[in-house]
This record gives structure tokens, C-alpha cells and sequence, in this order.
């Protein structure tokens, strides 16, 4: 894995595969759910919680795949049982993402209950006084999916201009969430918050032709890919008043092989550009962190890949400091950071959400077609 010669085309069937063989352990049927990760304990791994989101977001990846392999994750569930049972809940959540990622795993299945989910999205948003980004995000890209595709069009449309408000011309990046609430932390915007609007807006360009939208897009991903690190870290925290690097760390590694790779192929899919030699090196640093000496955070006997790269540091104080500082002058960070608290530390939860998102980033399909055309290896 650590080979200089990375061969991504040879590697990506490799990551699917794992995705493949880690989720059923993830996978509780008697409650007809993901669980909420999977923490190491000794040679072995415990399960932990239930996530009524990583469950609808393991069924978004899982929904091209083909029938017996995805009988094998689910064991004697089915996908319609599963996403039933998602639905039946609706009425009583009031979280705007999970029921966003209701939605989207709802007709990405081709559910008939897929309305119910709209009408109950609406509802929420709505209420909602300031939602963040990420989840109305989510509601945009679960109603550009095409089953059931005219039901909630004005809905689309009114996610689509919140989102687009969110955005920063100066620095093209997107606000944490949708108001400007003048906090410590307002100037600070976090990867999830640039890749699903990316992802989102390129999305409803498709469906509906809106240059605004794919104009942002294109924009907010030529930022991220500038920002790239030396090694190919997607990294964290960023200013949108500026576009600059607030902190780079942790590094997670769905960022690397799911959440960039999908957000980047929904542009070009959409008609914008394809960002091939970022992906390639997004993926090279998950495969060899220099913050690991080479290593990875991939381990496939146990079929997990471990959550992130963090600081030596007591719990968030960098990021907490970092995002201070910043706020007093967008130059300001705090100095020698890198050799008091360096970068090494391996998060030892896997969650299944990255798995999901890494399936529905490389369906079979994109994978073959990556490994046709081959890039910088």
C-alpha cells in the first residue's frame, strides 16, 4: 500500500471490496440499522450506538450495487425493509439531515414512500431558524435525484437559493451554516461544508440548467483543490472570509477515497471540470500518510479504514485556538503548532457512513472507467 508506484486504478476495486466486507459487521438487524461506528478494542472491534443517518447514507452507497452482494450486507434484511422502516419514523424527527438522507436513500431505491419524506422536509425546514449547509445540502441533492423527480420541484428550487446564499464570492467557499451569526466561530467553514453544496449544486445544474449553481460549484472546487496539501490532505477547517487554512488537522480519511471523489464527479458530471490529479493524490495520501511514516489507515484484515489523522493534543485545543486567533485578524495563527502538537495520532473508530459514501462515490461503473482512462500513476 505504501509503494511509491501508487497504482489508484489497481487500488479503488480494493477500497470497494473492503467497503463490502466491512459493512455487514456494522450491520444490526434486529433494529434495521447501521450502528453508529466500530471502535477497536484489543485485536478485535465493538460495536457501538445506532445511527438512523448512517444507515440511510449505507443505503445511498449500497443502491448500485448488485442484488446478492448487497443480500450479503444486509444479511435476512432487504434494502425496501430497511428504508421502510426509515420512513415509518419520519413523523417524529425532526433532525433536517437525517431526513434529508431519508429522502435520498428513499429514491435512490425507488421507494414509492419517497413523498412522505419530501413533505415531512419541508415541513422541518420551515421551522428551521438557521440550518447548517451540510443538511440543507443534503435536501438538495436528495431532490435531484430522479425517481419521483417532479415531486417537491418548489422545494428544490427554495434549498437551491438558500444554499447558493451561503456562499462567499471573495473566498468561494460556504458558510457553516445559513445566517451570519457574528460568533467566534462564524468565519470558520469546515470541509463538509464545501464538498456537499458542490456536490448539491452540481446536482440541480443537471436537473435544472441553473449556470448560478454550476458557476459555484465549479469555483468553490477550484478553491478546495488549491488548497490541497503537499501530501494530498483535504484538510479541516478553513476562513471563508479569506480561503485560507484555519487547521489542516485532523485528516479524515472519507475525505480522501469518498467526499472529495464524489463531490469532484458530481461537477464533472454536471459539465464542469474533472479534478483527476487531486483525487489521485487524495487517495496516495490514505494509502501512504507521511504523518504515519507511510503508513495507512487502512487495515483489510479487520475491513475498516480508521477514522482520521489527528494532532498529539488534548481534545480539539489546536482547532479551538486556531479558530480564536483567526477570528481577531484573518493572518493571525497560533505558531508552532506542528512541533508541539505534531500530526500521528490514528482515531481507531471506523463508521459506516464512510463506507457508504465511499461505494457511492466508486460504483462499479466509475471505477471502470477511472482504470480506462489512466492518469498520473
Amino acid at each position: 500500500m505504501a509503494d511509491a508506484q501508487f497504482d489508484t486504478c489497481a487500488w479503488i476495486p480494493r477500497l470497494r471490496s473492503l467497503s463490502l466486507r466491512g459493512l455487514p459487521a456494522m450491520y444490526r438487524p434486529r433494529d434495521h440499522r447501521f450502528v453508529f461506528r466500530l471502535r477497536r478494542d484489543g485485536d478485535t472491534t465493538i460495536q457501538r450506538g445506532v445511527s438512523r443517518r448512517y444507515t440511510a447514507i449505507a443505503l445511498i452507497g449500497l443502491a448500485h450495487e448488485k442484488p446478492d452482494t448487497v443480500a450479503d450486507v444486509l444479511r435476512e434484511d432487504s434494502p425496501e425493509t430497511v428504508i421502510t422502516s426509515l420512513l415509518d419514523e419520519l413523523p417524529a424527527v425532526r433532525n433536517l439531515g437525517d431526513i434529508a438522507l431519508t429522502l435520498w436513500a428513499a429514491r435512490a431505491l425507488g421507494h414509492p414512500g419517497a413523498h412522505t419524506a419530501v413533505r415531512r422536509l419541508a415541513d422541518i425546514f420551515s421551522e428551521a431558524a438557521d440550518p447548517y449547509t451540510v443538511e440543507v445540502a443534503w435536501g438538495l441533492a436528495a431532490l435531484c435525484q430522479e425517481h419521483d423527480g417532479q415531486n417537491g420541484h418548489q422545494l428544490r428550487d427554495e434549498l437551491a437559493r438558500a444554499l447558493l446564499s451561503t456562499f462567499e464570492p471573495e473566498s468561494g467557499f460556504f458558510r457553516h451554516r445559513l445566517a451570519r451569526t457574528g460568533g467566534l466561530r462564524d468565519h470558520v467553514a469546515c470541509f463538509a461544508d464545501l464538498v456537499y453544496p458542490i456536490q448539491a449544486l452540481s446536482h440541480y445544474h443537471r436537473i435544472s440548467g441553473d449556470e448560478a449553481s454550476l458557476s459555484t460549484a465549479i469555483r468553490c472546487a477550484e478553491r478546495i483543490c488549491e488548497s490541497l496539501g503537499p501530501d494530498g490532505q483535504w484538510w479541516w477547517h478553513y476562513d471563508v472570509r479569506t480561503g485560507r487554512v484555519i487547521e489542516g488537522y485532523p485528516v479524515y480519511a472519507v475525505h480522501q477515497d469518498a467526499m472529495a471523489p464524489m463531490a469532484l464527479f458530481a461537477l464533472a458530471d454536471a459539465g464542469g471540470p474533472l479534478h483527476r490529479e487531486p483525487i489521485e493524490r487524495g487517495l496516495h495520501w490514505l494509502a501512504a500518510a507521511p504523518e504515519l511514516d507511510g503508513g495507512t489507515l487502512i487495515d483489510e484484515p479487520a475491513a475498516v479504514i480508521w477514522r482520521k489523522v489527528a494532532r498529539h493534543e488534548p481534545r480539539k485545543c489546536v482547532r479551538g485556538a486556531q479558530a480564536v486567533v483567526s477570528r481577531i485578524h484573518p493572518s493571525l495563527r497560533v505558531p508552532g503548532t506542528d512541533s508541539v502538537f505534531p500530526p500521528g495520532a490514528i482515531d481507531d473508530e471506523c463508521r459506516p457512513y464512510h463506507l457508504g459514501w465511499l461505494l457511492h462515490a466508486w460504483p462499479q461503473v466509475r471505477a471502470g472507467h477511472w482504470a480506462a482512462k489512466p492518469g498520473l500513476n
